[in-house]
């Protein structure tokens, strides 16, 4: 408990799966956490549930991050966390993706993240460090798809080791994870696919589907003080399966 004591938290995507778990998690350990997505329908459904302040945030559109920070730094002071949980999915083949699919997969898998880690770094400079988790893919350190969605999730890697290697003399460190087949909405659709479930299954060591709070774990660590010597990593939480 108390691991983000006096921190102020910002979780795109924090509507539902692995972001709602951030989210509860986060004001568990004493985080003054703001939930921000593009549903503002599920933002108002977890604002019943969860004493929360909630944005809706396009974190494709720059003018959006901009006024959305801005209003957080007022109302709270500071902005200490970023998780750049946000994304969409596709499991379109090479041969199906178009270059309107490609567009969109970049635009929020990619520039979503590269806006937030830009836009916020003033305020954390501000406040002499900050942490920044990027919410990548096990599909980035594969090459599984040849898809949109693959090197949408493989430029974020990138992004987030750069960011970390230029963002380090501030204070404000950068790491990644990498999350395999977890059970949220956005997995559905592979659910609902039992052949291409029980092969991912079978093809992981573990012999499992991962949950939500074993990633909200893991983003818990690298955005607590535990994890202060830490940027530049690439945490793996898919059960073993990129490790075959």
């Amino acid at each position: 408990m108390n691991r983000l004591q006096n921190k102020v938290a910002i979780v795109t995507g924090g509507s539902s799966g692995i972001g709602r778990k951030t989210v509860e998690l986060f004001i568990q350990e004493g985080a003054t956490v703001i939930a921000c997505d593009i549903n503002e329908e599920a933002l108002t459904q977890l604002k019943k549930e969860v004493p929360i302040t909630t944005k809706k945030l396009d974190i494709s559109s720059e003018e959006n991050w901009q006024q959305v920070l801005k209003e957080i730094n007022e109302e709270f002071g500071r902005i200490d966390i970023l998780i750049n949980n946000a994304g969409v999915s596709s499991d379109k083949g090479l041969a199906q993706t178009t270059p309107k699919d490609w567009e969109f997969q970049y635009k929020i898998n990619s520039l979503g993240p590269f806006l937030g880690i830009k836009h916020v770094t003033p305020y954390m400079k501000e406040n002499n460090g900050g942490a920044i988790v990027n919410t990548v893919s096990y599909t980035a350190l594969i090459g599984s798809g040849t898809n949109a969605y693959t090197a949408s999730k493989g430029a974020t890697r990138a992004i987030s080791k750069a960011a970390a290697v230029d963002l380090a003399p501030f204070n404000i460190r950068v790491n990644s994870v990498y999350p395999g087949v977890i059970q949220t909405p956005m997995s559905e659709a592979v659910s609902e696919m039992k052949e291409a479930l029980n092969y991912l299954i079978s093809h992981t060591p573990l012999g499992r589907l991962g949950k939500p709070e074993e990633v909200a774990n893991t983003l818990l660590f690298l955005a607590s003080d535990e994890a202060s010597y830490i940027t530049g990593a690439e945490v793996v939480i898919d059960g073993g399966y990129s490790a075959k």
